[in-house]
């Protein structure tokens, strides 16, 4: 076993954490604050070439591996999550869909500039009656001359006010097939409804969305051929998974290294609390933890890398990376004490945003049945 980065995977990595630590960190609590899509970062991260590292030199991406990825994200939500969860819905649900499924007008309008952060995708599936269970997706779209009428409500549409284009998943003909079209901001009868209040994650905008007879041409039915939307979507899930892992990663690191910091600055009964049992125990945990969840992460980005199976282990890897990072970040709070209830110290920002990861990429509770069903199989 190797478990050494290669010399291209350790430049990706420092570059990201230079500019975590250059400009992510010094602007995170500005960034959380303004509630704001941050657009100025948005291109910058853009302009370092992360949206596109996952998509192959013929496209105009970068052709790296998962790995890579997930090494750029963990430094990227150890700064900000919001700004990380924004990047990331970038790079892989609001963009693939074009590169697998884009004709050459898409792919030249739309998906070109948006692998420099141009313009800006985002997804469609969620809806009041539809979370994990896709069964319950009940936008439909009806075929007429020339296209398709798209009719239905969607929720948790993230970036939804600033984007520029949608990939909306909805049901056609009798038979209520799943089929993948796209949708751009301008089309009549797309209405982008009330904003969604989160308890975290604040930069990245979230709202409900309505298809209200909305006309979408023929060649924007990405799906090859109606009905072949779950199909596409299952391709992307196990990576979905594993880069959530990398977010968790990274949110848990932000909060641990802050608790680190004050533990060894915070003095009690005349020395630093870090000389402490009791806070060494709760550091100790935090970092075994981190350590462990990095472990199944990355094991499973390098399984993807592979070619090999790894829906199994995608699902561990985001099912224990995610309620680790919680433990750790809820840990770090209480080394802050009343300080880690205060906005001033960012731990609360991490403490707010690590639970994003524990919803995208599928609940707990899904990931234990989706790991239970590959035990039986």
């Amino acid at each position: 076993m190797n478990f050494e980065l290669s010399e291209e995977q350790t430049q990706i990595r420092d570059t990201f954490a230079r500019f975590c630590n250059e400009r992510i960190i010094p602007r995170a609590a500005e960034i959380d604050e303004a509630h704001a899509f941050p657009h100025e970062l948005f291109r910058a991260v853009g302009d370092l070439g992360f949206f596109g590292m996952r998509y192959p030199l013929e496209v105009g991406g970068l052709g790296l591996d998962l790995i890579s990825l997930c090494l750029a994200l963990e430094e990227i939500s150890r700064g900000s999550m919001s700004l990380a969860a924004c990047v990331t819905m970038q790079s892989l649900m609001g963009t693939k869909f074009l590169e697998m499924l884009g004709g050459p007008d898409i792919r030249e309008r739309l998906f070109m500039p948006a692998l420099h952060g141009e313009k800006i995708g985002g997804i469609c599936m969620t809806e009041p009656n539809a979370g994990s269970d896709l069964g319950g997706i009940a936008t439909m779209a009806r075929k007429v001359d020339g296209g398709y009428v798209l009719k239905g409500q969607k929720m948790w549409v993230t970036a939804a006010p600033v984007a520029d284009f949608f990939t909306v998943f909805a049901r056609v003909g009798a038979e209520r097939k799943l089929t993948i079209f796209l949708v751009e901001k301008e089309f009549k009868g797309l209405k982008i409804g009330r904003a969604i209040p989160k308890m975290g994650v604040w930069a990245l905008p979230t709202s409900e969305l309505a298809l209200d007879e909305c006309f979408v041409p023929d060649s924007h039915r990405l799906s090859r051929a109606e009905g072949d939307g779950e199909a596409h979507l299952r391709k992307l899930l196990a990576e979905i998974r594993i880069v959530t892992g990398a977010l968790a990663l990274g949110g848990a690191r932000g909060a641990l290294e802050e608790a680190i910091r004050y533990a060894g600055e915070r003095q009690q009964f005349g020395k630093p609390i870090n000389r402490y049992q009791a806070i060494q125990l709760k550091l100790a945990e935090m970092a075994t933890d981190l350590e462990a969840a990095r472990r199944l992460v990355y094991y499973a980005a390098w399984l993807k890398d592979a070619d090999r199976p790894h829906h199994k282990e995608a699902a561990m890897a985001k099912l224990f990376a995610s309620e680790a990072a919680v433990g750790i970040c809820d840990k770090a709070a209480r080394v802050l004490a009343s300080y880690g209830y205060s906005m001033d110290f960012s731990v609360q920002r991490h403490l707010r945003d690590i639970r994003f990861t524990l919803i995208g990429g599928g609940t707990s509770e899904i990931l234990k049945l989706v790991v239970a069903k590959e035990l039986s199989a």
